[in-house]
């Protein structure tokens, strides 16, 4: 960004309070997040540009660590665009702290009485039915990250091979770290 945002209280408090509400809707981890992320901090408050936005995503995921790193890159960007490293520190703490702590609390607590009451016909079922709204999430999330990196729907062999690795993953016991190599070789040569 070329010109330094204006961002007072209010505004920080706005950036908080958006990441404590994506904390607890973030099921499947905060990854499944990325496109409300996008939508809040790119298009409606431009905070951050696509560029910005999908290093902060490519960064963290190509770092070792926790994949909720990205977070924290979000907010490190948000707040050099305010005005420099006290307020990208002040963008890491609230970013971190909002996405961090009602999910910690809640799944804690969600955990123990899940772990007591196991054999429920409703909590069972409530596992159940959360995996395809997870698996939905993910899905947004990849058009989103793919769309944004120039990669359309009309890119035919990207999507044959994200099915076809789904598919391979779904079926057989090969473990993912070698669908992720046959991935990364293709992507090497220029194949997808």
């Amino acid at each position: 960004m070329s010109e330094t945002l204006n961002m007072g209280v209010t505004e920080w408090t706005q950036f908080f309070l958006h990441y404590l509400s994506l904390s607890l809707m973030a099921i499947g981890g905060a990854i499944a997040m990325i496109p409300d992320m996008h939508r809040f901090l790119v298009d409606q408050n431009l905070w951050l540009t696509d560029a910005q936005f999908n290093a902060s995503v490519a960064i963290a995921q190509a770092a070792p660590g926790p994949n909720v790193l990205f977070i924290a890159l979000m907010g490190w960007n948000v707040g050099m665009n305010a005005g420099g490293v006290l307020y990208g520190l002040l963008g890491i703490t609230l970013a971190m702290t909002g996405m961090l702590i009602p999910s910690s609390v809640l799944t804690y607590n969600a955990t123990q009485w899940g772990h007591r009451n196991r054999n429920l016909r409703g909590v069972r079922a409530f596992k159940q039915g959360m995996a395809p709204i997870v698996v939905g999430l993910l899905i947004s999330t990849g058009l989103i990250l793919a769309s944004a990196s120039g990669k359309s729907l009309e890119h035919w062999p990207l999507w044959l091979l994200a099915g076809v690795s789904a598919v391979i993953f779904w079926r057989t016991k090969l473990h993912i770290l070698w669908l992720l190599g046959a991935g990364a070789t293709l992507g090497w040569f220029g194949l997808i």
